[in-house]
């Protein structure tokens, strides 16, 4: 087993991530280092470390599998992520920057908030902190999930245990390093997945042939399922369009994304980082289609071998759809690097959300209201601990064996931003955004998306109405609530400062 060339590959990238995690220890001096890095982040780290922290286990598991399942009318989530993620970096990533700054240096977003309305509504923060965590639990249960289909597969493990060993390596450096750790991490991990994500699908196309017949199996598989593989429209509804495109609404509300803006160096890295990020983005998102895409004719050319994505009950598992492509087209020792970028995309994801969740109970809950004078050291600490109580919380909502990465993805996401979009965009941009509708907007965002489909029994991405409504509720409270003089000049000055650090 330990000559495997998979394995060795696989054990050496862990050494490298948790020797990053150490060094990254030596590095942190106060918690400010621990959570947001001290603001130092260059703008190829930011972009990287973005984007992995966005693009998780999904984006090698849960997009292809869809792809794979139902044609390229789920391209729509990609597109909406693209322009949702272009749209977040050109108008709220420098603001952000500057805003938090500007309020108290906030370090994480519930901080942020509780200045930015005055602080002097705790409900606010407790608010914030609590949508953060609930979410937060949700969206890291998807990475163990991740993490433990890619160790039971490769590995040939039960689902329990492949569970904590993928979340094990996760935990240490994050708990070891604090943001620094994973904002490094982050590039090497991003690195690995836009290589995966290019040479995977290039690999299936040539060993099929060519378009041709990549169609024509395509072709076949249509007549099959009766699905339209070849089509962005045909296979799915209005509704189903809109509902995938509308993930691209999202990004506005993620504190994960979010807290690589505020960890920027200045705002003009931003430009840069947009640039080197979004470029990325679309690599990304167009190799996960492509393997989801590719990877059903190739399996429908070769029908003998789909009961490689089985797992122990029989039943085909599509998430598992890139890790069977990897290990039957690769060299061992290239499939090992192909498929480190799933526990990579994995790993970045779930190191930043646990760190989110961290800082929000670390700073928010127990410097805001438990002990307020707490030293740097003893902050640092109980972040540490956090992030193992967060972790050990996601990894029992992850032990059911059935748990869909995408499903759970696509809770957390709209859960997110409905509740903070709005109050993030009219934050940055509307001076008479008062705590009151800010409150009521996070509040009406978050009670949507979890009613929204148990009430209604609609197919409609519960993101698009929970962020309509939680939008009307900050507005019209606000119209009828006033902010302090001291706040709106406040927000004058942050306005003022961006427009000249522009």
């Amino acid at each position: 087993m330990f000559s495997n060339p998979v394995y060795i590959t696989f054990a050496l990238y862990l050494v490298v991530v948790l020797g990053i995690g150490f060094m990254a220890y030596f590095a942190t001096r106060n918690f400010d280092d621990y959570i947001l890095g001290g603001r130092s982040l260059g703008s190829f780290v930011t972009a990287m470390s973005a984007g992995a922290s966005d693009m998780s286990g999904w984006l090698l598991m849960g997009l292809p599998s869809a792809i794979y399942l139902s044609g390229l009318s789920q391209s729509w989530i990609a597109i909406g992520l693209v322009i949702g993620a272009y749209f977040n970096w050109l108008l709220v990533a420098g603001r952000l920057r500057v805003f938090t700054e500007f309020n108290a240096n906030a370090l994480t977003l519930p901080e942020y908030f509780f200045h930015r309305f005055g602080a002097n509504n705790r409900l606010m923060k407790i608010a914030t902190a609590g949508i953060i965590l609930f979410f937060f639990t949700i969206y890291c249960a998807a990475g163990v999930v991740a993490g433990a289909r890619l160790f039971e597969s490769l590995f040939e493990l039960d689902y329990v245990t492949a569970l904590w060993l993928g979340a094990g390596a996760t935990i240490v450096y994050t708990f070891i390093g604090g943001f620094l750790a994973v904002s490094w991490t982050d590039t090497i991990q991003a690195s690995l997945m836009i290589f995966a994500l290019i040479f995977a699908p290039v690999m299936v196309y040539l060993n099929l042939g060519g378009m041709t017949e990549i169609h024509a199996a395509l072709a076949m598989a249509s007549q099959t399922k009766g699905i339209e593989y070849d089509s962005l429209v045909f296979g799915t509804s209005l509704v189903g369009i809109v509902s995938a495109a509308a993930w691209g609404l999202g990004y506005f509300g993620q504190p994960h994304i979010l807290a690589r803006f505020m960890a920027a160096q200045s705002v003009k890295s931003l430009n840069t980082a947009r640039r080197i990020g979004m470029t990325w983005m679309v690599l990304c998102l167009g190799g996960a289609v492509a393997v989801g895409y590719f990877g059903l004719a190739y399996f429908t050319t070769h029908p003998e071998l789909i009961a490689t994505m089985a797992d122990k009950t029989g039943r085909i598992d599509s998430e598992r759809i890139f890790i069977e492509l990897s290990k039957l087209l690769f060299n061992p020792w290239v499939a090992g690097v192909v498929l480190s970028a799933i526990l990579a995309a994995t790993m970045s994801t779930l190191s930043c959300q646990l760190l989110v969740c961290s800082s929000a109970i670390t700073e928010d809950l127990y410097k805001g209201f438990i002990r307020p004078n707490a030293n740097q050291k003893e902050l640092v600490w109980v972040g540490r601990c956090m992030v193992l109580f967060i972790a050990i919380i996601a990894i029992v909502i992850a032990y059911n064996p059935n748990s869909k990465v995408l499903g759970l993805v696509s809770n957390a996401w709209a859960g997110f931003g409905a509740s903070f979009g709005p109050v993030v965009l009219l934050s940055l941009f509307w001076q008479k955004t008062t705590a009151q509708g800010a409150l009521a907007g996070m509040i009406v965002g978050a009670l949507t998306v979890v009613v929204w489909k148990p009430l209604t029994g609609s197919e409609l991405y519960e993101m698009i109405p929970g962020f309509i409504l939680a939008m009307l509720a900050i507005y019209v409270v606000s119209l009828f609530t006033k902010n302090s003089a001291a706040v709106e000049a406040c927000f004058a000055k942050a306005d003022k400062a961006y427009q000249q650090a522009k």
